[in-house]
């Protein structure tokens, strides 16, 4: 038995546990407070835009205000970080791309979180569809088209991408066609578009999403999209595959809560993130309208996907030959 003079630490300690853990009653009344959503990108990006039009939904059936905060910077690492050091107690989600849970590890020397354990996978959101793209001012449509201007004019090309398996793709074709196009990066697909229709960086890999009414109106030429098959929105844009032969390259948004969230949290928000999405007509105006591909998947699900995709990362990485930043 503590002596008398135990007591004060031992309820000390109590009292900090009791402060730091949801308590059970305190985790089936959730939500009792605004819930925040980080996002390392900034404002205005396809990912960006659909995390707001799911807040938007989240708020509407759980009766509190759900705040997108954006980090973007760090190679979108400390977005992740504010994520990971959050508190656990279901007032922090957030929604990360395949870049700091997948691949960041292999392309930084050291990160700030721990993307295997630092995070609490609640199921996957969606696929993007990326497309290969340019200013309609270069008169560029084909591969081919690119190939041959950017011979003509080496160096004097430039291309836009914030994303690793993205800008791998891209180097991969230069590699395979002898061709010099210089990497810009971004920190959003909103900047990459303003970039594309300035003509300051005139070709991207981006996700179709951020530009969809600038390709529709011929602002911006879309020359191949990675998908298994043609874009009922585009159907004269080839895949990936058809314009290259390659393998076009997969990149994700999924939805998060810091680690040790309670279990019973995020089975309530994958709930509620299904019963959004499978209603049809959200599906159709926020999926298949916005060109990125229905991706909704269980929190074990999802984390098998991220065990998988990390060990095709580490290989991608390797491949590249790219040094530890």
């Amino acid at each position: 038995m503590p002596s008398k003079s135990g007591w004060p630490f031992v309820v000390a300690v109590a009292l900090c546990l009791a402060w730091t853990l949801p308590a059970p009653a305190q985790t089936s009344q959730w939500p009792t407070r605004p819930i925040r959503i980080i996002i390392p990108l900034a404002a205005g990006g396809g990912g960006d835009i659909f995390t707001r039009l799911l807040a938007e939904e989240l708020q509407k059936r759980l009766g509190q205000p759900f705040v997108v905060e954006n980090r973007p910077g760090g190679g979108l690492n400390i977005g992740a970080r504010a994520c990971a050091e959050a508190q656990p107690d279901g007032y922090t989600l957030c929604v990360m791309s395949s870049e700091p849970v997948v691949y960041n590890q292999f392309l930084f020397k050291s990160l700030p979180f721990n993307p295997e354990k630092d995070f609490a996978p609640i199921g996957n959101l969606f696929f993007n569809l990326e497309a290969l793209v340019a200013n309609s001012k270069l008169n560029v449509t084909t591969i081919p088209e690119l190939v041959k201007l950017a011979k003509d004019k080496p160096g004097t090309l430039s291309y836009g991408t914030f994303s690793f398996v993205l800008v791998q793709w891209m180097e991969k074709l230069k590699k395979k066609e002898g061709i010099d196009i210089v990497r810009v990066p971004f920190r959003s697909g909103n900047e990459v578009v303003n970039a594309i229709m300035s003509g300051s960086t005139p070709v991207a890999m981006l996700g179709l999403s951020n530009m969809l009414e600038q390709v529709r109106s011929g602002h911006i030429s879309g020359i191949a999209l990675s998908a298994n098959a043609r874009s009922p929105l585009f159907p004269d844009m080839p895949t990936l595959k058809e314009a290259s032969g390659d393998d076009y390259p997969v990149t994700f948004f999924g939805l998060f809560a810091p680690a040790n969230t309670p279990r019973a949290i995020i089975d309530k928000v994958h709930a509620e993130v299904v019963a959004i999405t499978s209603e049809p007509a959200w599906r159709q105006k926020n999926f298949v309208e916005r060109a990125i591909e229905y991706g909704v998947s269980t929190p074990d699900q999802f984390a098998q996907f991220l065990v998988k995709t990390r060990v095709r990362a580490a290989e991608i990485a390797k491949e590249s030959g790219q040094e530890l930043q």
